[in-house]
């Protein structure tokens, strides 16, 4: 078997997601990212097509340094009834300088008829025009043979006439493009299958996602011999996305043996794909495979029983292996196995402290009754086990008295001020703030007063809030929950508060992710 390719086409085909704009300077950091990441070529973009990929090729020459990574540049093949070496967009690509070019081709007659309006005969003139002129011009050239399963259906002498002419031409991969998401791993496996004994050609496989199995086809079409396989960071894509490549990659090299990423890379798999997501500000997946946050967590306390033993016992593998970590989840499904492993991750051990493991599981039980939830709260369950463990531990500062006032200027703009009142360090401390809303004012307010006792605070931060209403039903005089998200620029963590008012419940959510930030930085209390 040929070595593997790993192809990203994140920035191009990526950025074809709904809501997701990615500037040049965005393109940039991501594709250092990708390169860190291991992958063997990053498609930037089609220069020429747009002044943003341009511009991206134009800085990428001196702004971008990879250590790993090919940079491809995306195209077309020539128009109709022109000539490759006098085409516009095909001297783009050259003049991008990227050493390997990844062209677009039709083979679905009824795209070439409808979509070109040119002949199958002229589209097969255009594909070995361009790929011969290209490769001519000293660039490597893929190309992806676009619609080529539907294609492959509708006419399979065509489809594979296409991919002979690009391999005549030069071209060094053709790429099989399940463009509308449609196929099946037996379909993929089956056409690739067909294409290697017919054509002779190196074949790569682009899937997308349409009927959930882009990674499963791309699999399929490894096991049948492909040797490239394109996708995306995250699946990001039109539509339902295109193929995951993380999990592409990571299917392939723990579940097949075969060498799609180098082993050190691929330990901040978790890593990269979440900071590509802090770029995109598209919101990380919990439960996307290998890498999600939810990827090795476990609620169940059967399971948390049998992880205690063994972790494999419930883990298709070591999350480590791709940058992740096994989490126990605390909740009304808990057992006492599920408390003691969540202790073992924040280092402490109960398995000698019976009474404080019964005592946590009784209190988790009863306030998830009142709508708390600890699955997406672990800050808030770590301080339940210090405080159990340790009585008053977590008791940083005392909480005297808080209030917010919200004055509206009857135009629809609204401002918040509260004041906090709290003692702490021996002294009594009073602070007020204003926010664009009440819990802005109180966060403001509360750092206010604890920067004078902890001047720690100010590497703590809150990055995310969210609301949810628990029982809908009684109106405006329902129970909320809050969950916060805090940072100390290194990494995060999540408290909760349920209460009657939207504001005691974030005030409790508040304080606690100070308390454990605090904690976290090993500050004594004062």
């Amino acid at each position: 078997m040929e070595a593997l390719h790993v192809y990203d086409t994140t920035l191009r085909d990526g950025a074809q997601q709904e809501g997701l704009n990615l500037s040049v300077s965005d393109k940039l950091a991501i594709a250092g990212l990708l390169d860190d990441l291991g992958v063997d070529f990053i498609e930037g973009g089609w220069p020429g097509a747009n002044p943003k990929d341009t511009e991206f090729f134009e800085r990428a020459r001196t702004e971008l340094d990879l250590r790993h990574a090919t940079l491809a540049a995306f195209g077309a093949t020539r128009r109709a009834g022109g000539v490759a070496a006098q085409d516009a967009l095909v001297q783009a690509l050259v003049d991008s300088e990227a050493s390997v070019v990844c062209l677009v081709a039709k083979s679905h007659t009824g795209h070439v008829e409808r979509a070109l309006r040119t002949t199958l005969g002229e589209n097969l003139e255009m594909v070995r025009d361009t790929v011969s002129h290209l490769v001519g011009r000293g660039r490597r050239v893929f190309v992806d043979c676009e619609h080529f399963f539907d294609g492959w259906h509708l006419d399979r002498d065509y489809a594979l006439s296409v991919v002979r002419t690009a391999h005549e031409a030069g071209a060094e991969v053709v790429v099989l493009c399940d463009t509308n998401g449609g196929m099946l791993p037996h379909q993929v496996g089956e056409v690739v299958a067909d294409v290697l004994a017919s054509t002779g050609a190196r074949v790569g496989a682009h899937c997308h996602n349409d009927t959930g199995c882009a990674a499963a086809n791309s699999v399929a079409a490894v096991r049948a011999g492909a040797t490239h396989v394109q996708g995306t960071v995250n699946g990001y894509g039109e539509r339902t996305g295109n193929a995951d490549l993380v999990t592409v990659a990571a299917n392939l090299q723990f579940k097949l043996g075969l060498h799609a990423m180098d082993p050190d890379a691929l330990r901040r798999a978790m890593h990269i794909a979440h900071a590509i997501s802090e770029v995109t500000n598209v919101p990380a997946y919990s439960r996307q495979p290998y890498v999600g946050a939810s990827a090795f967590a476990h609620k169940a306390g059967l399971h948390a029983s049998a992880l205690k033993v063994d972790p494999d016992l419930y883990q298709h593998m070591d999350p480590a292996l791709v940058g992740n970590g096994m989490r126990t989840l605390v909740s009304d499904m808990a057992g006492r196995a599920s408390i003691e492993l969540k202790a073992r991750e924040a280092g402490l051990d109960l398995s000698d402290r019976p009474e404080v493991v019964a005592s946590v599981l009784a209190e988790v039980k009863e306030l998830e009754l009142r709508g708390w939830t600890f699955d997406a709260a672990d800050a808030t369950v770590e301080l339940m086990l210090r405080e159990a463990l340790d009585p008053g531990c977590t008791d940083y500062f005392e909480v005297e008295s808080w209030r917010v006032i919200t004055d509206s200027s009857g135009e629809g703009d609204a401002t918040s001020e509260a004041t906090v009142k709290l003692r702490a360090d021996g002294a009594r401390l009073i602070a007020t703030g204003e926010g664009n809303g009440p819990v802005n004012a109180l966060d403001h307010a509360l750092r206010e007063a604890l920067t004078r006792a902890y001047p720690e605070i100010e590497k703590i931060e809150l990055i995310d809030f969210k609301v949810r209403i628990l029982d809908a039903s009684h109106g405006t005089d329902a129970v909320t929950r809050v969950l916060i998200e805090t940072s100390d620029g290194e990494t995060s963590w999540d408290t909760i508060g349920v209460a009657g008012s939207i504001l005691a419940a974030s005030w409790r959510a508040l304080t606690d992710g100070i308390v454990h930030g605090l904690l976290r930085q090993g500050v004594p209390r004062r």
